[in-house]
């Protein structure tokens, strides 16, 4: 159970980009970050994606605002109906985002967007320029917190739109496109701080928002992920869900020094993937939902809103995803809502909760 498994061979660690220290003198902004990333010689973020990113990172700014604001902006509680998800949309679901598609719809830099919270792909409205993107999203990330004042995010991620696009309307099918070829991924976390994470290829690094004047500066990068951290993160409710292999693997750790691996394991689960990532980004550990292996069980994370941009960051920040069996950037999606079972963090736990294949 604690060996390594030959699934994660070909995941790399990340080559971090040189960056200025974020803890010495001024603090680097986002827009000069990303400015900086568009001269580099082998140019990660050229224009159209430098603007994307700033578009996507106001209306993180504007969702924050809306968040902040609780019962008395009237934004707190559910609406009363469902999400092509089958799940209770909460208000801000959707007031995350039309946030999100009226900040995104008129600059120029997409083709289309797609969301969790929409049944299909969401066009660039005729009277505005296309570009040369495609962006999902889940605009609220934890929703089931928002009414408890936890923390809760939004998770993003680019595409290339495929060349045919220039010719023809977007499709669901040219969504449909493995994790490893993202060019951008993100979340923000609305929590005491407000806080954006970004990955363009070239390590993940955190931004926090300044809420005097507005600006997002750079608090912490390159991320890398500390290995080694005895914490996971799972829900306990769904054991019976689980396969024997990780039944097994958390059996081993919650059985501590009694159990085979002489250690003792500590347990996080604020029900918010994005607080989970990021906490183990920045101290270590594993994160956990795995499929449902009963009969007819199906998993529960989405892979292109939720799994695919998380494991991107995770891998850049040195770390592994799989989605139990294999890498997650290596699955080709079926279908625009199509879901996972995700296993990500620390490569050690990652690899031991992950089934040997063969």
């Amino acid at each position: 159970m604690t060996s390594e498994t030959t699934v994660l061979e070909s995941v790399p660690a990340a080559a971090a980009a040189p960056a200025p220290n974020p803890q010495s003198g001024q603090r680097v902004t986002l827009t000069r970050f990303l400015i900086e990333q568009q001269r580099r010689p082998d140019s990660p973020c050229p224009p159209q994606l430098r603007l994307l990113l700033e578009t996507v990172a106001r209306a993180c700014k504007a969702i924050n605002f809306s968040i902040s604001k609780g019962a008395l902006g009237d934004v707190l509680g559910s609406l009363g109906a469902e999400n092509v998800q089958g799940e209770v949309q909460k208000k801000l679901d959707v007031i995350a985002n039309d946030i999100l598609l009226d900040a995104n719809e008129w600059g120029g830099q997409l083709a289309a967007m797609a969301s969790e919270e929409m049944e299909t792909l969401h066009p660039i409205p005729g009277r505005f320029p296309k570009g040369e993107y495609l962006l999902v999203f889940d605009p609220i990330d934890g929703s089931s917190n928002i009414d408890v004042n936890l923390s809760v995010g939004t998770i993003f991620s680019v595409l290339r739109a495929p060349e045919a696009c220039a010719g023809r309307d977007v499709t669901e099918d040219d969504f449909l496109q493995a994790g490893t070829e993202q060019v951008a991924a993100g979340y923000a976390i609305y929590g005491p701080q407000t806080l954006l994470v970004l990955t363009v290829g070239t390590g993940v690094y955190e931004f926090t928002l300044d809420r005097e004047i507005g600006t997002w500066r750079m608090t912490d990068g390159p991320m890398q992920m500390p290995q080694g951290n005895r914490e996971f993160a799972v829900n306990m409710a769904r054991r019976r869900q689980w396969s024997p292999h990780v039944a097994a693997y958390i059996e081993e750790r919650i059985c501590g020094t009694e159990g085979p691996l002489g250690v003792d394991y500590n347990m996080r689960w604020p029900a918010s993937m994005v607080a989970d990532v990021h906490r183990i980004i920045k101290r270590g550990g594993v994160f956990l939902y795995p499929a449902d292996s009963r009969p007819g069980g199906k998993p529960r994370l989405r892979l292109l809103y939720e799994a695919n941009p998380m494991s991107f960051l995770v891998e850049q920040a040195g770390g592994a995803a799989t989605n139990g069996t294999m890498r997650i950037l290596d699955v080709p999606p079926s279908s625009l809502h199509e879901r996972v079972g995700v296993i990500l963090g620390d490569r050690a736990e990652v690899a031991a909760a992950t089934q040997p294949q063969g």
